[in-house]
């Protein structure tokens, strides 16, 4: 213990137990969210209860709630503690326990939040630099590090400046919104499968949007040659699409964007550090980073971390810098952090990160392969992700639970809002570190579960623009 907390004065400790100890009021028990027979306290002395013309706030929501278990999209989290020393298995505790399992659904893409290189520079930030990052990058949070790992992130997408954020959610939210109100009557093309941040952030800067087909650039022709050529625009998709798989055709949506004036924003999430030659994304592997504007990247998938970014121009970059709130008024990302994604960065954009790329799609297209060969509806994707249709939500969410209390396999659901209604599936992102003898097992297992359930084999799935549909 430090000096200055083992030199508390008695009274102070004295203080500090009794505020602990005081009594609550009340037991709250939900058995959804928590392990059978485990209980939370809490104090509902205040709690607001419906009394003449009050309104009845615990009612309303929980008939909010309600209807999301009516209609089998309520989430239940799995609480999975994964093995460092033993990726990609972990300890399965809302259902098993702590039983070991294997996991098929993580986005730690190459495994690299528990690559040893990684795990020792975290470890000696920790010791130099403490656990957090004290402050807002205006206020005594930003260091050498984040600045490093900013530059680092410019280099990586060929351009000028770099911005890291909490998340990607936030980095798209942010930069959407920041950008769009900043321009003079700026309008927003939005791919129709776009995620939920760039959605938010278009929805909540109040521009006029306009909703193209899921990568279709014949579309956001139509749409643009009606727009103003000196209007700003901004075109906002995204490369990888995390639950169908797709990859965008991107030069022609860039092409089509630059055609009638407008700025690309592309979103890179499920795709930096897996593609290209360095692991700079699709952009990088299609010689197009020129074309793309803005990028949007996490450090939270593939480079096995936490927090997103945004690569562009200088003065892009410095007007959402200053303008943006949700950068400006959030605590920084802490020092071990930036230390150990920009650690992970520099291995992927080398020989191992080319090594890992290139086993993970080996493995990737054996997995579809096996699968395919068993007559189970693997959706043909280009991408490192395997979607599998299930097409009803209590179906899927059956298989996931029936793979993990008989086979100890986490494969996570995927129910709606995520997809649309109908387009339940499993998702599988294979890891280079998953081997023959498991992929064998999983596909096995799969074929029971899924003929234990009375659902058809051999039935091909084609896909008709971006919905999914069985043949």
């Amino acid at each position: 213990m430090s000096t200055l907390f083992a030199n508390l004065p008695n009274s102070c400790r004295s203080q500090s137990r009794k505020l602990v100890s005081r009594p609550v009021k009340t037991i709250w028990r939900n058995t959804d969210l928590l392990s059978p027979g485990t209980s939370r306290t809490v104090d509902n002395s205040r709690r607001v209860l419906s009394s003449g013309n009050t309104f009845n706030y615990e009612g309303y929501l929980a008939g909010l709630v309600q209807q999301k278990k009516d209609d089998a999209t309520y989430r239940i989290f799995r609480r999975v503690n994964r093995y460092a020393d033993k990726f990609p298995y972990g300890q399965e505790h809302s259902r098993m326990n702590g039983g070991d399992i294997s996991i098929w659904c993580s986005n730690d893409y190459l495994g690299m939040s528990r690559h040893p290189e990684v795990i020792d520079t975290v470890i000696n930030a920790i010791l130099t630099r403490g656990v957090g990052a004290g402050g807002t990058r205006n206020i005594a949070g930003s260091s050498q590090h984040h600045a490093e790992l900013e530059w680092e992130l410019a280099d990586l997408h060929q351009k000028e400046a770099a911005l890291l954020f909490t998340s990607c959610f936030v980095a798209n939210d942010t930069t959407l919104y920041t950008l769009s109100k900043s321009l003079p009557g700026c309008q927003i093309y939005s791919d129709a499968g776009n995620h939920s941040s760039m959605i938010q952030g278009i929805r909540n800067s109040g521009c006029p949007k306009h909703i193209f087909g899921h990568n279709d650039p014949l579309h956001l022709d139509s749409l643009l040659s009606k727009a103003d050529h000196s209007t700003p625009k901004i075109v906002a998709f995204e490369t990888v699409h995390s639950m169908t798989g797709d990859i965008a055709p991107v030069e022609e949506l860039c092409d089509v964007s630059h055609k009638y004036g407008a700025l690309t924003f592309v979103d890179e999430v499920h795709a930096v550090g897996l593609y290209g030659e360095q692991g700079a994304g699709v952009g990088e592997r299609d010689g197009l980073l020129d074309k793309m504007d803005m990028i949007a990247g996490t450090l939270g998938k593939a480079y096995g971390h936490v927090g997103g970014y945004i690569a562009s121009s200088s003065n892009l970059i410095d007007v959402i810098r200053s303008y943006g709130h949700g950068f400006i008024f959030t605590t920084a990302l802490p020092p071990m952090i930036t230390i150990g994604a920009k650690k992970s960065i520099q291995i992927l954009r080398g020989e191992e990160g080319r090594h890992l790329r290139a086993l993970q799609k080996a493995t990737v297209w054996k997995l579809r392969a096996k699968l395919v060969a068993e007559g189970l509806p693997a959706i043909p994707t280009p991408s490192h992700i395997i979607p599998i249709h299930v097409g009803d939500p209590e179906t899927a969410t059956q298989i996931s639970d029936d793979l993990l209390d008989n086979y100890s396999i986490y494969v996570q659901a995927i129910n709606y809002p995520t997809v649309p209604r109908g387009d339940e599936r499993l998702r599988i992102a294979p890891s280079p570190h998953h081997t023959d003898e498991m992929l064998d097992y999983l596909v096995d297992s799969l074929s029971r579960v899924w003929d234990s359930r009375g659902l058809s084999r051999n039935r091909p799935i084609q896909k008709t623009d971006s919905k999914v549909v069985a043949a």
